[in-house]
């Protein structure tokens, strides 16, 4: 028994193998520049790798492969993926020829995690109507209403700053922002002071941290479940814990309650949901389930404060670095803030170009999404005339764009002036801050709002710097967190400003 035991185990990786085998035959076939997979890996051969995040090794297959055309092939284990080599050819994917890789292919699982029926999950038709329900949540309107729930938060952050920081003191300034952030996302998602700039524990905190910072070994469970979809939904795999899932519903539940039964209104993101549900007038085709309100709740804290940290947390460590940039940034605030009567209000911060300039060089550097995936959605043309199926994943490095020498001149070198011209981070297809086409971050201009604030409220009354042991100092990315975004606590001197800061 043994023997034949041992007989039918070789005779089944032998037949795994060479599946596998005919499987890397698929970029070949279609005559596509790819590289040479290794069995069982495909091309990932780092991916077990605890110290490279998943965007350094798909800007790694980028450098190998450039110069070979528009596009190549690559292996995630078995499945073939195009690998786009050219900004031109993204931009194809992302806006020309959108209907053909309008989906993700993200994981998600309705049936037992609600909350990935969200907008960055969904696929297809579901997508499409979900988008057009909530285009109108971020108009200018909408923002300026919002906008002052922002400054309430952004004012005690001042005030605990204010309170600490009259001398010179060292903060770990990502957590700090991770608490504003938090703050903020929680009043304008649910219209719930979560107070964590006080209460560093509280919950909405500390169920951020576990949305974001995923075990390694559930990190590969997601990775899985992305390349074995069916499988994976077929075993009931989540994305979210349960605990998670039912703490975002609960809250949600309990907010639309609470102003359905005291008559409360508020100029945030929830009410324009709560709003657009059926039992509140909506009309059908255009409204929304407790559900769906739940999920894109969700996803806007889950997107919200993580970006936006990640965002200001390497903005302003760069800042520390470059000082002449800083008192540039300062220079635009205190000037812009003399003009609108030394308010701080949402034209004031529109007005701030310079701001725009920073946060957009930042993103250059340090995309919070690194690598944007698509799958096709029906069959696909190549330009060379081959066809590849539905089904099949498509990734773009707007890391490895970012950071060539071809696109930006002297790309580690942090210079906002880049980004002068107000027509170049929209026009230009090699950066990809936000993404590109449809599916681009539906909240960009929120994003932008909260970050400029945040950086405009800091910079007026702080000055930041390094201890002199980091100034050379890169930051150590995160090779677990699924944004791409800095390692451990960030350490800046924080002091409260005045004139005469020596060299600020």
């Amino acid at each position: 028994m043994l023997i034949i035991g041992v007989f039918v185990a070789i005779l089944g990786v032998f037949c795994i193998y060479f599946h596998f085998r005919k499987r890397y035959l698929f970029w070949l076939d279609r005559d596509v520049p790819y590289l040479e997979p290794t069995f069982p890996v495909g091309n990932m051969v780092d991916i077990f790798n605890p110290n490279i995040h998943f965007a350094h090794l798909i800007a790694k297959l980028y450098r190998q492969l450039k110069g070979r055309g528009d596009y190549a092939g690559i292996y995630f284990f078995r499945e073939p993926v195009l690998l786009v080599l050219s900004p031109e050819f993204a931009r194809t994917v992302l806006v020309k020829d959108f209907n053909y890789f309008v989906d993700r292919g993200v994981y998600s699982n309705e049936k037992v995690d609600p909350l990935s029926a969200n907008l960055f999950f969904l696929e297809g038709n579901r997508w499409r109507k979900l988008r057009s329900k909530l285009a109108p949540t971020f108009t200018s309107g909408k923002l300026k209403a919002m906008f002052h729930t922002i400054v309430d938060v952004g004012t005690r952050l001042d005030q605990y700053l204010a309170e600490r920081c009259m001398r010179l003191q060292r903060i770990d300034i990502k957590d700090l922002l991770a608490r504003f952030m938090t703050d903020v996302i929680g009043t304008c998602a649910f219209g719930i002071e979560c107070n964590s700039l006080e209460t560093p524990d509280s919950q909405f905190r500390v169920m951020g941290k576990r949305m974001i910072n995923l075990p390694k070994l559930k990190s590969l469970k997601v990775f899985f479940a992305m390349m074995f979809r069916k499988r994976a939904q077929a075993l009931g795999i989540r994305y979210n814990d349960k605990d998670v899932s039912d703490f975002f519903m609960n809250v949600v539940r309990d907010t639309i309650r609470y102003r359905k039964e005291n008559g409360v209104r508020r100029d945030d993101f929830m009410q324009l949901l709560i709003d657009m549900m059926k039992e509140n007038g909506a009309r059908d085709g255009e409204s929304l389930t407790f559900e769906e309100v739940a999920a894109q709740s969700f996803v806007f804290f889950f997107g919200g404060f993580e970006t936006s940290t990640t965002t200001l947390t390497c903005a302003l460590h760069l800042l520390s670095k470059h000082p002449k940039v800083q008192r540039k940034a300062r220079k635009c605030i205190r000037s812009t803030l003399a003009k609108h009567g030394n308010e701080l209000t949402y034209d004031a911060i529109m007005d701030m170009d310079y701001l725009d300039c920073v946060l957009h060089e930042t993103l250059r550097l340090y995309p919070p999404v690194a690598a944007l995936h698509r799958m096709t959605s029906q069959p696909y043309k190549l330009p060379n005339g081959e066809v590849i199926p539905e089904g099949v994943g498509v990734i773009i490095s707007n890391l490895a764009f970012h950071h060539d020498p071809e696109y930006f001149p002297d790309p580690l070198a942090f210079k906002p002036e880049r980004f002068e011209d107000k027509t170049f981070a929209k026009n230009n297809p090699s950066y990809l801050g936000f993404g590109d086409g449809p599916r681009m971050c539906i909240a960009m201009r929120f994003g932008m709002l909260q970050t400029r604030l945040g950086l405009a409220m800091l910079l007026r009354n702080y000055t930041f710097s390094l201890q002199d042991c980091d100034v050379d100092r890169p930051l150590v990315i995160d090779p677990i967190n699924l944004m791409h975004g800095p390692a451990g606590a960030v350490w800046l001197n924080v002091e409260r400003y005045a004139e005469g800061n020596k060299g600020q």
